[in-house]
């Protein structure tokens, strides 16, 4: 009994952790790119949007790697003290929390910041070529084609390509927190 009350209470703290995070991130990221994208012409706006989508196809795929990953294949490494294979361990062992950060948290904010990002660039290009016609739907079916789509070949490519996907994450984080 003990045991599932210490498990429930770390699920609530970490739903709390995640939805504040998310929350600070999302109103923080809206903001700075809602902010810049205003004040930028049509093409730069159009590349920080499909860098935008990249992001979240790229942490989808990080998010599945993660999933899918079988810890024992960096054990041999981590014993040799192959960089990042510790780490590598770390993310596998938290599997979950780290699916939930880069498929949900940071896939999701991105999700909205490319909607934002897409009404704000389909107003510009209205506005600079006079179109009679609304093209947010047009470029709002645009992005969420390319991002589901995207994230289709990645989920594959996660699956496939685990090892190397994480061996790489793992190695700029370990270096990263060094």
């Amino acid at each position: 009994m003990k045991e599932n009350n210490k498990k429930n209470n770390s699920e609530i703290r970490w739903f709390i952790t995640i939805f504040i995070t998310t929350f600070l991130l999302s109103l923080i990221f809206s903001y700075i790119s809602t902010t810049a994208i205003n004040d930028i012409e049509i093409i730069p706006a159009i590349i920080i949007l499909i860098v935008v989508i990249l992001v979240g196809i790229m942490f989808d795929i990080i998010g599945v790697a993660v999933t899918v990953a079988k810890e024992e294949e960096f054990h041999a490494k981590a014993s040799k003290k192959i960089k990042g294979a510790k780490t590598a361990i770390k993310l596998i062992r938290n599997s979950a929390k780290v699916a939930n950060i880069c498929a949900d948290v940071i896939g999701d904010i991105c999700g909205v910041l490319s909607g934002a990002i897409s009404a704000i660039v389909s107003i510009k290009i209205t506005q600079s070529f006079n179109f009679s016609f609304n093209l947010q739907f047009l470029i709002s079916a645009l992005v969420a084609s390319l991002t589901v789509g995207g994230k289709a070949i990645g989920k594959g490519f996660a699956q496939k390509e685990n090892e190397k996907i994480i061996s790489v994450v793992s190695k700029i984080l370990s270096g990263i927190y060094k």
